[in-house]
């Protein structure tokens, strides 16, 4: 392809941070083009150099710490990197835009999506106030914000998540972008979501003729939009190509990896691989497997009936009249020893609230929760606790979970103090270094704290902290929505393997078709409060029944 063709050359690029430990390769050697008109998708697990290649064509790397040390960023044949500011206050947001990865950050609290969305083209393109709210207004139509007009007047907090990222969309091509840069733009959003989210930018793409650069960990995603493939590792690129050599002739035993780890629709091995079992060529068996499970026994382990929670949502001034919001809506299941329920569904469907209902870390306002014959419904405070031991949960995000200014070592032994596990604080101490070992952490991470680990170390922490007290039931809230692929097969064979040697049950919840397949033996999906269908996880797959159910699994990007 001629130079003419390409919009942006990366040449050799290199990216430094000074740590405390150090000078930190970032980026190092990285070149590729992105043609006029095409999209380049780059993926790799956080820390690969992604976001910080992104940041650099932006000219946004923080120095201090961070110092680019050799390279070209040619955008239509002007180097980037040699561009006064004034000259780069031209260039971003106005030729080259930005979508971040979390749009909450990204959106300032304290203003109106309109106004905020108005002040780039102010900026830029020198409209009035007036001129810049109709312009976002129409700009808010096109990204598919129903109606627009109202709209430009609400605060980021009073929208979802994926209408705030169709804002950053919004704000993104406003000046009409020769180049969008994408990062992480799907990660974390329901399936339907993440395609109406690729589906907009595909067509904007074509109405704007621009180019875009899409960061993700997710090759299943780069499977629907891209045409070239950049994968990059420990801050190097390891191979690139067309996106279909990449998916049907992976060469690097990295992208064979990332392409192998991700739960599929298709198949379900006993144990996912890993990134790690490819680079370091143990032998991967990817054969269908079913996973044993241990039979049903006569009576479920968990029996829920007509569980009821609502909301009010609103309440009259001059009158006792209310409106609610059924989070939970008349649901019975059964969950069995040793076994895997998930509950599968979009957010605000009230998976979660259902999920806390059953620990009573919500009070359900109608309904039994029998647990080993006891309604613990009915369980007054103390009892409760002693109830508690027996039933854990996993929370989403696990630095949130954890207290900042707790170590490890406290966060596990301060449940096994409460419930009065172990005979010594020695004793303690020993059984929270065996727990932190059965995770695949070492003895000396018990005297850190939480921000000295990775997400995927966090969520193991998490884990360990969650079987101190020795549970016979989990709730998994969303616990691998938010992680790398690979992290995501370690911590899913982790759960499935602690759950072989404890007998654990677990209910499973996530938005992840995919994930929730590969890891439960009955399935549930939760619509608006109501479980709409309930089966077997191979056969909910293979013959759903409900049309929610089948656009759910419509929506799983191609690549999976």
């Amino acid at each position: 392809m001629k130079n003419a063709d390409h919009l942006l050359e990366i040449k050799n690029l290199n990216i430094e941070f000074k740590t405390h430990e150090g000078l930190v390769k970032a980026v190092d050697d990285v070149s590729f083009n992105i043609p006029k008109g095409k999209t380049i998708g780059v993926v790799g697990e956080s820390g690969s150099g992604k976001s910080v290649t992104a940041l650099s064509v932006m000219g946004l790397i923080p120095s201090p710490p961070g110092e680019i040390t050799k390279g070209q960023i040619l955008f239509k044949g002007q180097d980037l990197l040699k561009a006064s500011e004034k000259e780069m206050l031209a260039v971003r947001g106005n030729q080259i835009s930005m979508i971040f990865q979390e749009p909450m950050t990204s959106l300032n609290p304290v203003f109106t999506v309109g106004e905020q969305i108005a002040e780039v083209l102010r900026l830029h393109h020198g409209l009035n106030r007036k001129q810049a709210l109709d312009r976002a207004v129409e700009l808010l139509h096109e990204v598919g914000i129903p109606n627009p007009k109202t709209r430009i007047a609400s605060y980021p907090h009073e929208m979802s998540g994926g209408q705030k990222q169709r804002v950053m969309i919004a704000m993104a091509i406003g000046c009409s972008p020769d180049l969008l840069i994408a990062d992480e733009p799907t990660t974390a959003l329901d399936v339907t979501i993440q395609k109406q989210v690729i589906e907009l930018m595909q067509k904007l793409q074509e109405e704007y003729k621009m180019s875009l650069l899409f960061i993700t960990h997710d090759l299943g995603v780069v499977a629907d939009i891209a045409d070239h493939v950049v994968v990059m590792y420990r801050g190097r690129i390891v191979e690139q190509n067309n996106v279909g050599e990449i998916f049907k002739n992976p060469q690097h035993a990295y992208t064979k990896g990332l392409l192998a780890c991700r739960p599929r629709l298709d198949r379900r091995p006993q144990r996912l691989p890993t990134v790690e079992d490819f680079l370091e060529e143990n032998e991967v068996d990817l054969r269908e497997q079913a996973r044993p499970a241990l039979p049903r026994e006569e009576e479920p382990l968990l029996k829920v009936s007509n569980l009821k929670k609502y909301f009010t949502v609103r309440s009259s001034f001059w009158s006792r009249s209310k409106q609610y919001v059924k989070a939970v809506d008349d649901v019975s299941f059964d969950l069995y020893k040793g076994r895997t329920l998930g509950l599968v569904g979009e957010s605000g469907c009230g998976k979660t609230t259902l999920g806390r209902c059953l620990l009573r870390l919500i009070e359900p306002n109608e309904g039994q929760i029998i647990y080993e014959g006891r309604d613990i419904v009915k369980l007054d405070r103390a009892e409760m606790l002693k109830m508690r031991r027996k039933m854990q949960i996993i929370f989403q995000d696990p630095f949130a979970s954890l207290n900042p200014r707790m170590t490890i070592a406290s966060a596990l032994l301060e449940p096994m103090k409460i419930h009065g596990l172990g005979g010594s604080r020695d004793q303690r101490w020993e059984r929270a270094r065996d727990l932190l070992i059965k995770v695949g952490l070492q003895e000396k991470h018990l005297k850190r704290y939480p921000h000295e680990f990775s997400g995927g170390q966090r969520q193991r922490i998490c884990i360990a902290r969650a079987l101190a007290v020795e549970p016979e039931f989990i709730v998994c809230d969303e616990s691998v929505s938010a992680l790398d692929v690979s992290v995501q097969a370690q911590v899913l064979n982790l759960l499935l393997d602690l759950q072989d040697e404890y007998q654990l049950s677990y209910v499973f919840i996530s938005h992840d078709l995919s994930v929730v397949k590969y890891i439960s033996n009955e399935v549930m999906v939760m619509n608006k409060g109501v479980i709409v269908e309930a089966a077997d996880a191979d056969k909910i797959y293979t013959s759903p029944q409900h049309p929610y159910t089948r656009d759910l699994l419509s929506a799983i990007p191609k690549g999976l």
